[in-house]
């Protein structure tokens, strides 16, 4: 760096800002004095050989004072400082690629090398989160094209790593999601790391959900896995079940879901791209998308499940994956569990087959586990799901799980949060609809996924008759705050289950 006039001393003032590298310098230091540096300036922070873009908050008060710079946890993590080092501030110069996030927003396509541009620049920390926000709302609603979506998601392979594997066919899948519960994809590998096939299923964190597979597949296994360690455990059971973010696949993916999760939404060229690219980077050849259909659902019609085929077809082959897509009921939740814990005891229960397990989360799992038998070549028509139905029911899947969790590093049994409340039927009659939205977000304000203790045990399936007094769904919470708070919107959001 030329310059190193600049200089401040780190003050860690324990200030946890997310994925957002934050500095704080007085308003009257002589950095800011002499650069004019304002409130929200974006600067490039150096030490040693390393350099950071954070943004400036401006400190009136003696928290710190001239000569110090304070920065947040995520700031001091990247730039692997601490207290007391010494780091030098320069202005940022401009972000070319911001210009063509501009273009955007008048409706200019973007190409391959624009898309390259903007994910390089995300991925190095150039972008605010107001900038990534920015970003995220131009790519929302149907303003990318199938040539953008797929320029996005090769731009976001090239991000990261890529696993290569020596398997010919590399199989995984995914769920779009909206759906509560739906934790098929433990007792999937299972089925299909027994059969002999390769799944290395690297898994999301929840965006808007109770509960990423990663976030559920935890509260049983260790999922921060380094590469070496995927490939040891694959090597040796065919498959395993970890959190791809711990390993930087796609990495801008990770940091595009931050900032989604934080304004609650999903844009489907976001979606699309990112399934895919998370799908690619791991090595995948073979790639099964489920996608529930259901009036509260993600996807509420058999119209839009036929766009997003369309869409993840096309784009699967601009980027070379063989892709199938299964269509499933998205009427209800899956399972009894919405939650991390809640939803990995509904596994378990299916892979031991034991006789309460929820009927419905054992048929989709097997309905998908056998889809992709049948993909990867190997099965013909209808013998897929017949095999998955063997190996789940025979036990055999549920030793693979166990090998499977013993190899990241043990298994652990779940166990419920400290907290519950029954919810009883006001009514007597018949279950005629499920707010699965109403569901999740009660979960959500329960404590899932932060606390993955928490959730919800749900009770009352469609078509289920019930009497008035019987339970509905269990609420379950780690604080008696978080319970109240869940409740508390559960009075003024009814019905979240229609009795007639």
């Amino acid at each position: 760096m030329k310059d190193r006039t600049n200089t401040l001393v780190v003050i860690n003032i324990g200030i946890d800002s997310y994925r957002e590298n934050i500095i704080f310098m007085r308003e009257d230091c002589n950095i800011c004095k002499s650069e004019g540096f304002r409130a929200l300036t974006r600067v490039v922070v150096h030490f040693k050989n390393r350099s950071i873009v954070a943004t400036l908050n401006v400190v009136y008060s003696d928290i710190i004072h001239h000569h110090e710079g304070g920065l947040s946890k995520e700031a001091m993590k990247r730039l692997d400082v601490k207290e007391g080092d010494i780091i030098s501030i320069s202005h940022l110069k401009h972000i070319n690629s911001l210009s063509k996030l501009r273009g955007k927003m008048y409706d200019k396509e973007l190409n391959d090398n624009d898309f390259k541009s903007i994910i390089t620049d995300i991925v190095d920390g150039r972008y605010s989160n107001i900038e990534l926000a920015a970003f995220i709302s131009v790519c929302s609603g149907n303003n990318l094209s199938m040539k953008e979506i797929s320029g996005l998601t090769k731009a976001m392979i090239a991000s990261g790593k890529k696993i290569q594997w020596h398997n010919k066919i590399i199989l995984d899948k995914h769920c779009v999601g909206g759906l509560p519960g739906n934790r098929t994809t433990p007792i999937i590998v299972s089925i299909v790391a027994h059969a002999g096939l390769t799944i290395p299923k690297t898994s999301s964190r929840a965006i808007t959900s109770p509960a990423g597979t990663a976030d559920a597949m935890e509260t049983m296994a260790p999922v921060n896995l380094s590469i070496e360690q995927i490939k040891q455990v694959v090597g040796k059971e065919n498959g395993c079940i970890v959190w791809g973010g711990a390993v930087k696949l796609s990495p801008a993916d990770d940091i595009l879901i931050s900032v989604e999760k934080s304004l609650d939404m999903d844009s489907v060229g976001l979606m699309i791209a990112s399934v895919l690219s998370k799908k690619s980077a791991a090595g995948a050849t073979h790639v099964l998308i489920d996608i529930p259909v259901g009036e509260t659902a993600k996807v509420r019609s058999s119209e839009f499940a036929k766009s997003l085929q369309n869409q993840f077809e096309t784009v699967a082959k601009m980027i070379g994956l063989k892709l199938k897509i299964v269509v499933t009921d998205g009427s209800q939740p899956v399972g009894r569990g919405i939650g991390p814990a809640l939803e990995a005891m509904d596994v378990l229960a299916v892979l031991k087959n034991q006789k309460t397990a929820p009927k419905n989360l054992k048929e989709r799992a097997i309905l998908l586990a056998g889809s992709l038998l049948e993909l990867s070549g190997k099965y013909a028509t209808g013998v897929g799901i017949k095999m998955a139905r063997e190996i789940l029911e025979s036990g055999k899947a549920w030793k693979k799980f166990q090998a499977i969790c013993e190899s990241q590093g043990g298994l652990t049994i779940p166990k419920f949060a400290k907290l519950k409340y029954d919810v009883l039927s006001e009514s007597v009659g018949t279950v005629t609809r499920i707010d699965n939205r109403k569901l999740a977000r009660l979960a959500k304000l329960a404590g899932a996924p932060r606390s993955p203790l928490s959730g919800i045990l749900f009770l009352a399936p469609l078509k289920k008759k019930v009497k008035k007094g019987q339970v509905l769904f269990t609420v379950y919470a780690e604080t008696k705050g978080e319970l109240e708070y869940a409740l508390d919107y559960m009075k003024t959001n009814n019905p979240i289950i229609t009795i007639e």
